[in-house]
């Protein structure tokens, strides 16, 4: 997938599946813009990359800073091709009956607002230029309830929804809004779901999980136009013919 001159967006992107998907998309030849709360790893990754990387310290949660990360994107390389909500967080896991509801709430910030914010932001650029890709990062937790994680299931359920609100309204405007539920993947939040020792999925064997770079490669399939079929729903990682598709082994 040649992306030269193409911009891509990434939240989320100081490490884990966005700082692989800027590597993934910058040797494809795009200009990745890098936004993350961590602005020394954004910083250092925009380094790494090069010239074609700019990193914009931002919360998601925010949108007067996504907003503002949009204008820079468009001052710095004239256009936004393709959005990839990236952001997410899963901490603190706990039973619903013991949650602080501050911090419940501040998961549904980021993950759910931080999506819509982000969409918001870039819609309208998107519309102008006659079209745009919006790949959002989905989980099995968006279908599925799990012990101790109801912010997350229930922010990834909110957000398929908004996956599937965005493809009715702007399909026709060119805009492909496609999820991707990656499975699980081998990042730090993955050891984060290990040290709390609830439910199944904190048993399993780090080797059961995916590298960070196979999500990051699937995105960059998903911009093109194998991937149409898909606009509107969900693509699943765990699905081997969408890994042979990529290229996955």
């Amino acid at each position: 997938m040649d992306m030269t001159n193409k911009t891509v967006m990434i939240t989320g992107a100081s490490r884990g599946i966005g700082a692989e998907s800027a590597r993934t998309f910058a040797a494809a030849g795009a200009n990745v813009v890098l936004l993350a709360r961590s602005q020394e790893a954004i910083a250092e990754l925009a380094g790494e990359i090069g010239q074609k990387a700019i990193a914009i310290p931002c919360n998601v949660a925010r949108f007067g800073e996504m907003f503002a990360a949009v204008e820079t994107t468009l001052k710095a390389f004239g256009g936004l091709d393709v959005l990839i909500n990236n952001a997410g967080v899963i901490e603190p896991i706990s039973h619903l009956a013991d949650a602080d509801p501050d911090e419940w709430g501040q998961v549904i910030d980021i993950n759910l607002k931080g999506v819509f914010n982000g969409m918001r932001a870039a819609l309208p650029v998107m519309k102008e230029a006659g079209g745009g890709s919006i790949l959002t990062i989905s989980s099995g937790a968006a279908h599925s309830p799990i012990e101790a994680w109801s912010h997350y299931c229930a922010s990834k359920a909110a957000v398929n929804m908004l996956n599937r609100c965005v493809h009715e309204e702007e399909a026709e405007h060119g805009i492909r809004a496609i999820g991707l539920s990656p499975g699980t993947v081998a990042t730090e939040m993955q050891r984060e779901i290990k040290a709390s020792g609830i439910n199944p999925v904190s048993q399993l064997a780090w080797e059961d999980h995916i590298p960070a770079d196979w999500p990051a490669k699937c995105l960059l399939w998903m911009c093109g136009a194998d991937a149409d079929r898909f606009k509107g729903n969900e693509i699943s990682l765990r699905d081997e013919d969408i890994r042979r598709a990529v290229g996955l082994t």
